[in-house]
């Protein structure tokens, strides 16, 4: 049985803002919450497999993430820092060439250079996938972390009507590199310290 622990654990890191969820209300206000759900199920899948590899392979893991965090979190934040640019130079998909929202797969390898996933499933593999099943832990978090990025690709799909105008949608393009850019300066100022 999962204590509340887990299921406030969980839930705090995946309502967050974060690199997904960043990229999640930003799909939905670019490209509306019906194209931005293969993102939204790779960005759930691949949470998934970070847990299970995390919990099967935790030893060998630990150890790993150990010796190469630092240059992991550089390699995720510099493609972070190259979304960012992405994001800010985005405009309305109508007005370019028609853009694409991240795919299913896209989606699942991102998670592969997101310093938070990492961190995240790493803690939960650590606390509760030994005592509780890596079965019961992977459906307890698929279940608590769905709901959550749901919200913020459907907060994306909301504002998308307000965000027609072009300065509109500009600003908030602009709004969502920054704080993803701030993001990524305080994943990389963390592991920094840490190492």
């Amino acid at each position: 049985m999962l204590d509340p622990s887990f299921f406030s654990y969980v839930t705090v890191m995946s309502i967050t803002p974060g690199p997904n969820n960043l990229l999640l209300a930003t799909s939905g206000v670019n490209f509306g919450f019906k194209r931005t759900l293969p993102m939204l199920f790779g960005i759930l899948l691949g949470c998934a497999i970070q847990m299970l590899l995390a919990s099967v392979a935790l030893d060998v893991l630990l150890h790993w993430m150990g010796a190469i965090r630092l240059p992991l979190t550089v390699v995720g934040c510099s493609y972070l820092l190259w979304l960012s640019w992405k994001i800010f130079r985005a405009g309305a998909p109508q007005l370019r060439e028609r853009p694409r929202p991240m795919t299913l797969v896209g989606g699942i390898l991102f998670q592969a250079v997101n310093p938070k996933a990492w961190l995240m499933v790493t803690n939960v593999a650590l606390m509760y996938a030994n005592s509780n099943g890596v079965l019961t832990v992977l459906l307890g978090f698929a279940a608590l972390n769905l709901p959550c990025i749901l919200i913020w690709a459907a907060l994306g799909d909301r504002l998308r009507s307000h965000l027609q105008v072009a300065w509109k949608r500009q600003a908030f393009n602009s709004l969502m590199a920054l704080s993803l850019v701030a993001t990524t300066g305080w994943m990389l100022y963390d592991a920094v310290l840490l190492s």
